[in-house]
């Protein structure tokens, strides 16, 4: 018996175009109950990364894939096939690699290898929607002599930021002189100054401040006014935005906003023409504002959350959808008299005429640090098999 455990150092959530490493550790656990111990023996063991898209057969009409030979490939248990058994298509891969070749394992012994490998930037990023998936996972396989291949699936988290891969680093190390026994130390201090461009970049588009004020209004006239001071977010941020109703024609008697992701398929591959869009509802703020000058909310975008993506197949988007119920009369016309006494009881009245209208303002929305990310990801860091 052998036992295969991988495990991420930093974390499994990662930015495209990031190096992920990953230890692997081969033990032959000696137990203490064990009278009659011996070695262990592994053919090989390889690593690779790949990402499976799923799609949904009721909304998603996908053209015929050419998988004859990864179909003929998953029949041979010989064959190192990552996504074997796995649902939907593989549409992205690394080469893979191989981590050792025969390998022999005493009682009580155990070797650990280093897997490192960059995320393809062209890559679409880790989002499971209505419609489709994309799952990015690191599969470890090994096999023993006349034995079918083991596979240690490892799932992690992708996100991508445009714009990041066009990014081009200075060059103020070409006259230093090269050493080729720090070519690792080098990968590394460049993926760490992805990181660091990466939050750079994060940081001057979701800093930028400026006032927008949108006019509410409907047929009758105006409500009121809202106010938001930007419109690009990384997901982990809150949505603030204030309600202004002193300067209103038409009474407002409750609000609501909805923070939502709008999934669509594109036309090519719409299972039927014209099929509505998929909404997903992140967060949502309602309240009763009868009489009331000023309101403001404020939005948690998850950081569990896809920021906006656009594929050959789907789009997502973000927005705030706002519903507005006014009054059909008059603000004074909202309260009764109670009585004719001198102790006057103002009380709502029993029926009201009211009309509805929504509003939908679009807003971008960007990934975080993954390091960040990392503290809510649904995946484990460490994952293992027994062999």
């Amino acid at each position: 018996m052998i036992e295969v455990l991988a495990k991420l150092g930093r974390g499994p959530v990662f930015l495209a175009g990031e190096v992920l490493e990953c230890v692997i550790t081969f033990t032959n656990p000696l137990s203490a109950s064990s009278t009659s111990a011996s070695s262990e023996m592994l053919a090989w063991a390889s690593a690779q990364i790949h990402c499976q898209f799923h799609a949904s057969e009721n909304r998603v009409a996908l053209p015929p894939s050419d998988g004859s030979k990864h179909d003929v490939q998953a029949e041979n248990e010989t064959v190192f096939v990552p996504n074997r058994g796995e649902r939907g298509q593989c549409i992205l891969s690394t080469p893979p690699k191989i981590l050792f070749c025969d390998l022999r394992l005493d009682p009580g012994e155990s070797k650990s290898y280093s897997y490192c490998e960059t995320l393809p930037v062209d890559g679409p990023p880790s989002f499971r929607g209505q419609s489709v998936k994309y799952v990015y996972k690191l599969t470890i396989g090994c096999q023993r002599v006349n034995s079918p291949i083991k596979l240690l699936r490892v799932p992690f988290r992708v996100l991508v930021l445009h714009g990041l891969k066009d990014y081009q680093f200075p060059q103020d190390e070409a006259v230093a002189p090269s050493n080729p026994f720090l070519e690792e130390e080098e990968g590394l201090k460049k993926d760490s100054r992805l990181a660091d461009v990466a939050t750079e970049l994060l940081m001057v588009a979701t800093s930028r401040r400026s006032l927008h004020l949108y006019n509410i209004s409907n047929t009758r006239g105006k409500v009121g006014t809202f106010c938001i001071f930007k419109t690009v977010y990384k997901i982990g941020e809150d949505v603030i935005g204030t309600f202004s109703f002193s300067e209103g024609d038409i009474p407002c008697l409750q609000f609501s906003v909805s923070l939502q992701t709008e999934e669509s398929i594109q036309e090519e591959f719409q299972r039927r023409r014209g099929q509505p869009v998929s909404f997903t509802v992140h967060a949502r703020h309602q309240e009763s504002c009868l009489h009331t000058a000023q309101s403001s909310f404020s939005l948690p975008i998850p950081l569990s959350s896809t920021p906006g993506f656009t594929t050959n197949i789907v789009s997502l988007k973000w927005r705030l959808h706002f519903e507005f119920v006014t009054s059909g009369e008059s603000a004074g016309t909202c309260l009764v008299r109670g009585s004719q006494s001198e102790a006057v009881t103002w009380t709502g009245v029993e029926q009201m005429e009211v009309d509805t209208f929504s509003w939908d303002l679009p807003i971008k929305v960007l990934p975080t640090n993954p390091i960040l990310a990392s503290y809510v990801s649904q995946f484990s860091s460490t994952n293992s098999i027994t062999i």
